[in-house]
C-alpha cells in the first residue's frame, strides 16, 4: 500500500540545527529504503527564504503499521525530534508514474 506521508519540522529556533544535525542519517535510511524499493519519491518543503521546513514522501509499505514499524519507529527526524508533524496519508502513485 502507497502512502503520502507530510512531515513538518519544529518551529523553535533549535529546529534548523537539529535538522542539520540527523539529516545524514536520515539520508542513509532513505537510501536504504529505496533500495528495497518502499520510498517512491521524496521533496523538501521550503519556506519563503528557501530553507527547508519540512518533508514529503511517497512510500510503499504493506499496511500502515509496517510503515510506522520498519521506518517512522527509527526515522532519526523523528527519533531526534525534527519533525513534530506527521500526517499519513493512503494514495495511489499511477503506473505511468512507475514506469508501468
Amino acid at each position: 500500500m502507497q502512502y503520502l506521508v507530510t512531515a513538518y519540522d519544529g518551529k523553535d529556533s533549535g529546529a534548523a540545527e537539529r535538522r542539520k544535525n540527523a539529516r545524514q542519517r536520515h539520508l542513509a535510511g532513505v537510501a536504504r529504503f529505496i533500495e528495497a524499493g518502499k520510498h517512491l519519491y521524496a521533496v523538501a518543503i521550503l519556506d519563503e527564504a528557501g530553507d527547508m521546513i519540512g518533508s514529503v514522501m511517497v512510500v510503499d509499505f504493506p499496511s500502515r503499521e509496517a510503515l510506522e514499524r520498519e521506518w517512522l519507529d527509527s526515522e532519526p527526524y523523528i527519533t531526534e525530534n525534527v519533525w513534530k508533524e506527521v500526517e499519513i496519508r493512503p494514495c495511489k502513485v499511477p503506473g505511468l508514474f512507475q514506469g508501468k
